[in-house]
């Protein structure tokens, strides 16, 4: 490919598609590995892309460029940057148009919408392409012209300070802290009775001891009923957060409650359990998406959904609401318990931490636990959980080799009492949800262990770890050691493991 190749991904335009087309766009520079990828998306999708590391540069499709006159302007401006190749995950006829007058070489999208003479690859939709769950809907776009487009899960990459806004934001609330999404743009017949969420929030006060944060662009509950709780119970977040504050708050909260809609798909992209409520829609197509094998990160979900004969119909609205209107309040709060974590554990990096810092140890030879590592069981009597947490980069780099790494996560299982161990094997080209300090391994341990992760501990020597721990909450301890240095403040240190067994 020649240096100067430029790629333009026309973006979709709902924020749930959006999420869902996310592994789509990492496939793109996949595929283009050495190209400027620039996203052509609406302002709100653009927001949700504004720190994913994949892309270059975006271009926000501004109301201005919806006339034909502004279709024109957008073109030229297009047709200065020299995009060789229009990759079109959205759908429509404008997005082919567009690309055509700006003379873009390549323009790859599914034949829909009367655009397919408008493309120089255009994709069939068949009857199977449509029952795809929209996450391999767009993948098989890219697959269909001969790319490589791997599965992943969604990701909604989130800066440091965006999570700690969000997590002090939601600190004066009584746990667990529950999202409530009444809403659903498509339309009526995706939402669920807003009196039953009503129902359902006072249940989750009075009966869980907890809180309830209101989400969503229009006022679906009326505030009158929700009154008279008490302080720390409720905060009502209604038309008062832009996309990325609301992905933020999402990621803090300990559960979403949510119809079919946009904020259901930030949940599992920033790992927060969700329990969805499904009726017009089908879960087969836009519900939480499969979990791959080797997760960078994970979550825990459940949809409830009533077998009715009209559902799915996939309409925007309805009279009878039978699919919804089946769905109790009692059917909803009842799944709670099977998504709520309770449990609580101690993370610890594992080099310069557990052991010395070999540098890739890649040998038993090299291995060289501390001393105090065996008498970290005392911790589990304290009900905490022992999960190991380590950056294992070379593994990607080719230097370590990953069945050693494994055969020693099981020594610390066997002869440590440590109860799981989670490592990252990627490189930080990679861009994954799971390296530190990105959350993704604790997020897997929430998800397979019911972790709460705020009631829980972080130990290790470096700053990532500590960033690991307050992008989730947890409390950072820094284990002090000649090779690194602790730049942020305000954390407690240790300097023996014996140290973490008095403090805990």
């Amino acid at each position: 490919m020649a240096e100067n190749t430029k790629v333009l991904v026309r973006g979709v335009n709902w924020i749930g598609d959006a999420v869902m087309s996310a592994p789509a766009l990492w496939a793109v520079k996949g595929a283009y590995p050495d190209a400027d990828i620039t996203l052509l998306a609406n302002p709100t999708v653009a927001s949700l892309f504004e720190k994913d590391p994949h892309i270059g540069a975006i271009i926000k499709y501004e109301d201005v460029y919806r006339t034909l006159s502004g279709r024109l302007r957008l073109s030229r401006r297009l047709k200065m940057e020299n995009f060789s190749t229009a990759i079109l995950l959205q759908n429509a006829f404008d997005a082919a148009f567009i690309a055509w007058l700006a003379r873009i070489g390549h323009r790859v999208g599914y034949n829909r919408d009367s655009r397919g003479i408008l493309l120089t690859k255009a994709v069939d939709v068949t009857r199977e392409t449509l029952q795809l769950h929209h996450c391999h809907y767009y993948l098989n776009m890219l697959i269909s012209v001969g790319l490589n487009a791997p599965y992943r899960l969604p990701w909604i990459y989130l800066a440091g300070q965006e999570r700690q806004s969000a997590l002090e934001a939601l600190s004066h609330l009584r746990r667990p802290v529950i999202g409530i999404n009444p809403g659903a743009a498509f339309g009526s017949a995706k939402r669920w009775p807003p009196e039953r969420f009503a129902m359902l929030i006072g249940r989750i006060i009075k009966e869980k001891g907890g809180s309830a944060v209101l989400f969503g662009s229009e006022k679906l509950i009326d505030p009158d009923i929700l009154a008279p709780t008490a302080a720390g119970t409720f905060l009502d977040l209604t038309g008062k957060t832009g996309v990325r504050q609301l992905c933020a708050t999402i990621a803090n909260c300990d559960l979403l409650i949510t119809n079919d809609s946009g904020p259901m798909h930030i949940a599992y992209a920033v790992g927060t359990p969700v329990l969805a409520i499904f009726g017009s829609t089908s879960p087969e197509l836009t519900g939480p998406p499969e979990i791959p094998a080797h997760p960078e990160f994970s979550y825990r979900h459940r949809v409830i959904r009533k077998p009715v004969r009209c559902a799915p119909c996939f309409k925007r609205t309805c009279e009878h609401l039978t699919c919804m209107n089946a769905i109790s309040a009692a059917d909803v709060f009842d799944e709670i318990d099977a998504l709520w974590a309770r449990r609580k554990a101690v993370f610890f990096d594992r080099d310069g931490t557990l052991c010395e810092d070999a540098d890739y140890l890649n040998s038993f030879d090299a291995f060289r636990p501390y001393d105090g590592l065996e008498r970290i069981k005392v911790l589990k009597d304290k009900g905490y959980m022992l999960i190991g947490i380590s950056n294992q980069s070379g593994i990607g780099r080719g230097i370590v080799n990953e069945e050693f790494v494994k055969a020693l996560h099981q020594v610390f299982i066997d002869k440590y009492g440590f109860d799981d161990f989670y490592y990252c094997k990627h490189v930080p080209a990679d861009n994954c949800a799971c390296r530190k300090p990105s959350p993704g391994m604790l997020l897997r341990a929430r998800a397979d262990h019911g972790i709460d992760l705020k009631n829980s501990i972080f130990v290790g020597d470096k700053n990532a770890d500590m960033e690991t721990a307050l992008a989730v909450g947890a409390r950072p301890i820094f284990f002090r050691t000649k090779k690194h240095t602790l730049s942020i403040t305000g954390i407690r240190q240790i300097s023996t493991l014996e140290e973490l067994q008095a403090i805990v």
